[in-house]
């Protein structure tokens, strides 16, 4: 077998609270919870998405406008129910972008994230399956 995708690990000031922010948000539950590593997935065993406090942790720069980062596309059926979701758990709207097919949020800690909604159509780059 080659190489596969463990997870991936999200550096933050608190991971414990972001752990939430997205485990409520993605229905998963807390697979490790340490002060400083905490790991969520859909089920036992399936370590899917972890939070890392590192030693000298630099918080998100502003975005948009700031510069390329990793961020999460997260699919919804119902944009406007899971808006009202990821508000009331904290995150906030990340106005700029020209959200075409899909609405853009920081979460707590300021991470970017997309809730895509919409395929624009299949001859958009930005929408084509890989």
């Amino acid at each position: 077998m080659g190489p596969r995708l463990e997870k991936t690990v999200i550096e933050c000031a608190d991971p414990r609270v972001l752990a939430t922010f997205y485990a409520r948000l993605l229905d998963m539950q807390m697979i490790t919870d340490e002060p400083d590593w905490v790991v969520i997935g859909r089920e036992p065993g399936m370590r899917e998405l972890a939070f890392q406090r590192p030693e000298h942790h630099q918080s998100p720069e502003p975005w948009p406008g700031g510069r390329p980062r990793l961020h999460l596309d997260i699919h919804v059926d119902d944009v406007e129910e899971t808006e009202r979701l990821v508000l009331a758990l904290g995150a906030t709207r990340a106005l700029g972008a020209p959200e075409i097919g899909y609405r853009v949020f920081r979460d707590p800690e300021g991470h970017p994230f997309c809730l895509v909604h919409h395929r624009a159509s299949a001859n958009d780059p930005r929408f084509r399956d890989a």
